[in-house]
């Protein structure tokens, strides 16, 4: 019989904020909520916000790319952003996104979100908007006792400009353009190297020249090039340095006698 009785065990947790902010393919994701798992914190991916706003005028029948206005004038794309119901899980277990309350979390990722999202984030109103709301979800992990990952593409220049680590996350463009291609081969999202490349560089080009928020490293960021690490190095490195900024404190952890 396998003995389940409950132990206490001795962890490192992160406490404080952890900014991570890169382009496409730099593996953002997958840091941010491996670091939030391996430290007990809880994780907010910004970018699948400006996807769910999207999805959301998409869904709508508005042109996200379009400078259509309703009846008073108000910008209609800006509107239906504004308006979505949008509630997002910190839970890097679970990082549910919902629009709705319908998980979106896998349709935010297709071709065509994609295709539009920088369109979406590139609106001040909107950008203004869902920063409010990160601000406060960070906020609140912050309230709890909480140490919270954040990943987006302003994170250390704009939402949290007084984050305890602030992290910018390069790598080749080759390499890029080959982790995006297969994540979409995974996820059955047909794709290549290539069209995925052109792509990534649109949107490298889109988020660095907009007027709201653009895509930069935050002049006290520590890059990290991630093209010839894998996960689990990137992660040690990012561990690395948060312990190096007295971010890491021991805590009782419950845990299973058989580890789980």
């Amino acid at each position: 019989m396998v003995d389940v009785r409950e132990a206490l065990v001795v962890e490192k947790v992160l406490q404080g904020v952890v900014a991570v902010d890169g382009p496409s393919g730099t593996g953002k994701s997958t840091t941010a909520r491996g670091l939030a798992m391996r430290l007990g914190a809880r994780y907010l991916d910004t970018g699948a916000m400006y996807r769910a706003a999207t999805l959301a005028v998409m869904r709508s029948g508005v042109a996200p790319d379009a400078t259509t206005t309703d009846a008073d004038g108000h910008d209609e794309a800006v509107a239906v952003a504004l308006a979505a119901d949008l509630v997002m899980s910190t839970d890097p277990a679970e990082p549910r996104v919902r629009l709705g309350g319908e998980d979106v979390a896998a349709e935010i990722r297709g071709v065509e979100v994609t295709r539009n999202v920088s369109a979406i984030s590139a609106l001040t109103e909107v950008r203004r908007h869902l920063v409010d709301e990160q601000r406060r979800i960070i906020a609140e992990a912050h309230d709890d006792g909480s140490g919270i990952v954040v990943e987006g593409r302003d994170i250390g220049t704009v939402v949290a400009p007084d984050a305890d680590l602030k992290i910018y996350l390069v790598a080749s463009d080759t390499v890029r353009a080959g982790r995006r291609s297969a994540e979409d081969t995974s996820a059955g999202r047909a794709t290549d190297a290539t069209t995925t490349g052109a792509d990534l560089a649109r949107r490298d080009r889109l988020d660095s020249s907009r007027a709201a928020s653009p895509l930069r490293a935050a002049e006290d960021a520590v890059e990290v090039d991630t093209s010839a690490l894998d996960v689990e190095g990137v992660l040690d490195r990012l561990e690395e340095l948060a312990a190096e900024r007295g971010m890491l404190v021991s805590a009782l952890v419950h845990t299973s006698a058989d580890g789980r």
